[in-house]
């Protein structure tokens, strides 16, 4: 890249890492805010920015992002990188060369940090950028995941910005003052308050066999310590398998067998065949063992989806959050309902701790039902939070196979 102008160069660098528009301040400044607005300090940090994903400050630096790639692209892209060893702090060698060039051609690192062979600080600090960019575990250190989505082509990351940017002047009107998003391929979902980001929280969405569908609704209610009824299709794909397999699973998770006279022991059921299916499965309330945990926000719609806590709250430090039957799973579901019940009378954080605890059943109803929007999104920028990129696991973006989500269950070199 040596024959850019200085100019030219800190031009791309500043759309690359997210600078609102290059010429409002000089380019180290809108680098400096661009580091600030990531939680490098976090293992899976969420982008700072407080832009929403729908929005036309988004879409207008989501198309800054594609003129920024493509004149990347003209002069020839990146090389990708080659390795046969895990690269961490103190690693040495020509791949850590190559890795320092490629941090600096999107802007993950600074230019002036060199062309040393060390493994140092600056290269781990480019790196957690880089990985918070692409929906990675901010570690530092490259893996096999990590190593993926670095070496995903120029030509790829163009085509899905061109793909999604139609996507984000779809959702660019005016979607409410209060308003939710889910982003099923970032796993993710915000809450978006006078045009700014007021909460944000990692999500588990459903997986590419069971989909999560796009939708857009109200959200109406909020139901505290439910009961779970399994679905028709869980009974059939996971619950009978997994009956036969442990006969006492039922019991260990609390969950009943409704018959038309009432509730049947699980030993009376013929696990061997579909005897199950014609009965209903519903499990007790406890925010400790009961899937939906302590929560579960109800969205009116024909796929009979909703969003709800869990008990499992170790997905949300996973990379690869795509763990449902198509309902969404959310972190930190207390912030979460308490944005959600912030107009309603009566209901404060305390008064959501205390029925929490209490244990009982009972519904609250959103004075003003929010606008909820489930929508899919695999790259887009804004103009503090860098240039995102999000494996297009339900294929939707026609490129094929998503490249870091083909590695989830192996990502050690």
């Amino acid at each position: 890249m040596s024959n850019f102008s200085l100019t030219r160069r800190e031009t791309v660098l500043a759309l690359l890492s997210g600078a609102a528009t290059a010429a409002a301040a000089p380019a180290w400044a809108q680098q400096a805010e661009w580091r600030q607005s990531y939680d490098s300090g976090a293992r899976n940090a969420v982008a700072r920015s407080s832009t929403p994903t729908l929005s036309p400050e988004t879409l207008q630096a989501t198309e800054q992002a594609i003129v920024a790639y493509r004149d990347l692209a003209a002069r020839g892209g990146w090389t990708p990188i080659q390795l046969n060893d895990r690269l961490g702090v103190g690693s040495r060698g020509p791949g850590v060369v190559a890795l320092r060039q490629r941090l600096i051609i999107t802007g993950d690192l600074d230019s002036a940090a060199g062309t040393s062979n060390i493994y140092d600080s600056y290269v781990e600090a480019g790196v957690r950028r880089f990985q918070s960019r692409v929906g990675l575990s901010t570690t530092g250190a490259i893996n096999r995941a990590t190593l993926t989505a670095l070496n995903v082509p120029v030509e790829r990351r163009i085509r899905q910005l061109e793909t999604n940017v139609v996507r984000l002047r779809s959702w660019s009107g005016n979607l409410g003052n209060r308003y939710v998003v889910a982003n099923i391929p970032a796993a993710s979902v915000e809450t978006v308050e006078n045009g700014h980001v007021a909460t944000r929280h990692a999500a588990g969405v459903g997986k590419a066999d069971r989909q999560s569908p796009l939708l857009q609704t109200k959200i109406p209610e909020v139901n505290f310590n439910p009961t779970w009824t399994v679905p028709a299709s869980i009974i059939r794909k996971d619950l009978i398998p997994k009956m036969r397999k442990e006969p006492n699973y039922l019991t260990e998770n609390k969950i009943r067998i409704i018959g038309p006279a009432g509730e049947i022991a699980p030993e009376r059921v013929n696990w061997n065949s579909d005897e199950a299916t014609r009965y209903t499965f519903r499990q007790d309330p406890g925010g400790e063992f009961n899937s939906l945990g302590f929560v579960r926000i109800n969205i009116p719609s024909p796929h009979g989806v909703y969003m709800h806590d869990t008990p499992a709250k170790g997905i949300f430090g996973d990379d690869f959050r795509f763990v449902s039957s198509g309902c969404i799973r959310v972190q930190n579901v207390r912030d979460y309902i308490a944005w959600l019940l912030k107009e309603t009378p009566g209901w404060d954080r305390a008064k959501i701790d205390e029925v929490i605890q209490s244990g009982e059943r009972i519904n609250a109803r959103i004075s003003n039902p929010v606008p909820c929007y489930w929508v899919y999104i695999t790259a887009w920028a804004t103009p503090d939070g860098g240039v995102q990129f999000r494996d297009d696991i339900y294929n939707k973006d026609g490129l094929g196979p998503a490249p870091v989500a083909a590695l989830q269950e192996d990502q050690n070199i």
